[in-house]
């Protein structure tokens, strides 16, 4: 180790364990964490201080949420809809004609199995509603109902159905393609009041709750238990996992714990005619037939609406190290990474990485974040979280992977967190992003799966195409191949949006990555499914969805792409 000192770097070392630092309640409630906060109903003035941003690029929708008339509640409003899609040139959708509108009869239904408090009316929880949190899509809705069990949502869908009414669930509304949020009319099934814990095993850490329970929830009950969510997100102080599940959401530990169809043990959903299907089992292995829970683990809602989910959860270890390094070039963090899963792969969680226009967009736009390394220029960073049992033989194991790494020119400068609070100061840097992005003006983003050796070459491209026209920023889940590729300007600008779309897409189906690593389709994605699937495959899917879902009330207009009514 002497020679590790020697090197005048300035990895430290710490002598703390600071296991779940990042769900810890008090760090939950500091600036650290203000993106989770913003998506919390855009609460803590996160939504006004993003609003000359979002009122730049207001989008164009028909009247919403006028006053109700007594008798009818007439929608008299035009059957397409202008959206502007990440600034993109306007795009027509037809609303279905086969649709129903909503009457005086469907609320007093409605009221009869719910109560009058959870059939919402008022314009301004329904505004909110409409919206998603960025603010680029919105729907007029007036209706927002709020079931309690799963046999109201049966009685809501099997009702709708019968009327042809259609219907788009909700749960926490933090998406970013538009896929929780009507796109017209449609009724909001929001699941917030189901977010009961149902059951808990201590001796197979198997999680049985409800639809609606708030992600950061879960974790701070199992935290109790001596347990982790196998999903962490930036989100999750807002997020639901019934939203979680139907989008397959992946976030910051799916190269430790993998996505949610391994974690998920069974689910429970309502179809779009009001049949249950219990599939909420608990057993590690169940080969009896079709696995068929697998269909509403990222289907977004569009098959049927998940109300409880059972879900295996890793015990909670005691060793948790962070370090935040700087590479001089992409290849290094490749390689970083081809060797951590050599050398670390039994106790790495996560694996990061953010190039220098992020790093410098966050210290600019993010108030008390800090560059925990010198301010040389470094190209790129990467920030390795381990967790394992043993936290002297970890970190011993974390310092000396780092020393051969340094010594082999991969690294050019790292850290190690010293404490909670230095660990947690790393991790705002990188959750920090899109809030960073926000504040910086108009974004368009793309959520992209590509092999890792491919992923930074399609920043590099997008910025020799568009030149000094816009910023692209490069960060990303690199443990898992997973970029995130965000082109920031001052406002938005349909000539550069025809420089990225549909370039982005086409580079991507190219080199065959997913045109959707894991923030689903929408209403964004829905007609560019072909980019990363053939014909048959959409074929199938669309045959899938006709049986479950023959009227298609279900989320309509989203995942998959619109045919003639």
């Amino acid at each position: 180790m002497e020679k590790w000192r020697t090197t005048c770097r300035i990895l430290r070392y710490s002598s703390r364990s600071f296991f779940n630092f990042r769900s810890n309640s008090n760090y939950e409630k500091c600036a650290y964490h203000s993106y989770s906060a913003g998506l919390e109903h855009r609460c803590d003035g996160i939504y006004e201080e993003f609003k000359p941003y979002f009122m730049r690029q207001k989008q164009t929708v028909h009247s919403c949420l006028s006053s109700l008339n007594s008798t009818e509640i007439g929608f008299k409003q035009a059957s397409v809809m202008q959206y502007r899609s990440f600034g993109s040139v306007s795009t027509n959708i037809q609303r279905n004609s086969l649709f129903a509108n909503l009457n005086s009869d469907d609320i007093s239904y409605f009221k009869e199995i719910l109560g009058e408090k959870n059939v919402i009316q008022d314009e301004e929880r329904l505004l909110s509603a409409n919206t998603d949190w960025m603010h680029k899509y919105a729907g007029s809705s007036r209706l927002m109902l709020q079931p309690r069990t799963t046999d109201e949502v049966s009685q809501i869908l099997q009702y709708c159905n019968s009327r042809c009414l259609a219907v788009v669930p909700q749960g926490g509304n933090t998406g970013l393609v538009g896929g929780s949020v009507p796109v017209f009319d449609e009724v909001i099934i929001n699941m917030g009041l189901m977010n009961n814990i149902i059951a808990f095993d201590q001796v197979n850490g198997i999680l049985v709750c409800e639809a609606g329970c708030i992600l950061e929830n879960l974790g701070s009950f199992l935290d109790n238990e001596g347990f982790i969510m196998p999903l962490d997100l930036g989100a999750k102080g807002s997020c639901q996992i019934g939203g979680n599940v139907s989008t397959n959401a992946g976030g910051l530990r799916l190269v430790r714990y993998g996505s949610l169809h391994g974690s998920v043990l069974g689910l429970e959903a309502v179809l779009a005619n009001g049949t249950v299907l219990d599939m909420l089992g608990t057993l590690r292995k169940d080969n009896t037939g079709y696995d068929l829970k697998h269909l509403f683990i990222g289907s977004e809602g569009s098959l049927g609406i998940v109300t409880k989910v059972s879900i295996l959860t890793p015990p909670k270890l005691s060793s948790v190290n962070v370090a935040f390094l700087a590479c001089q070039d992409y290849l290094s963090c490749q390689k970083l990474l081809t060797e951590a899963k050599r050398k670390v792969g039994e106790i790495l969680s996560a694996f990061e990485f953010l190039d220098i226009e992020a790093m410098d967009l966050v210290l600019h736009q993010l108030e008390g974040v800090r560059n925990p390394l010198p301010p040389l220029l470094h190209k790129f960073y990467v920030l390795i979280e381990t967790t394992g049992s043993d936290e002297s033989n970890d970190k011993e194991k974390l310092e000396a992977f780092l020393l051969r790494s340094m010594e082999a020119g991969l690294i050019s400068d790292g850290v190690i967190a010293q404490d909670i609070n230095q660990a947690s100061a790393f991790w705002r840097i990188r959750e920090g992003l899109p809030e960073a992005l926000m504040k910086a003006g108009a974004v368009y983003k793309y959520d992209l799966s590509l092999p890792v050796e491919k992923m930074y070459n399609l920043v590099e491209e997008m910025r020799k195409r568009l030149g000094d026209s816009a910023r692209v920023v490069g960060y990303g889940h690199l443990g898992d191949g997973n970029l995130h590729l965000n082109v920031s300007t001052k406002e938005y600008d349909d000539k550069i949006f025809a420089q990225i779309e549909p370039y982005v897409y086409e580079w991507t189906s190219k080199h065959r990555g997913s045109i959707s690593a894991e923030h689903g389709l929408g209403l964004m994605k829905a007609n560019k499914i072909y980019y990363s699937k053939t014909p048959e495959t959409v074929q199938l899917m669309a045959s899938i969805k006709k049986l479950l879902d023959p009227n298609g009330i279900i989320n309509p207009y989203k995942v998959l792409p619109q045919s003639p009514n």
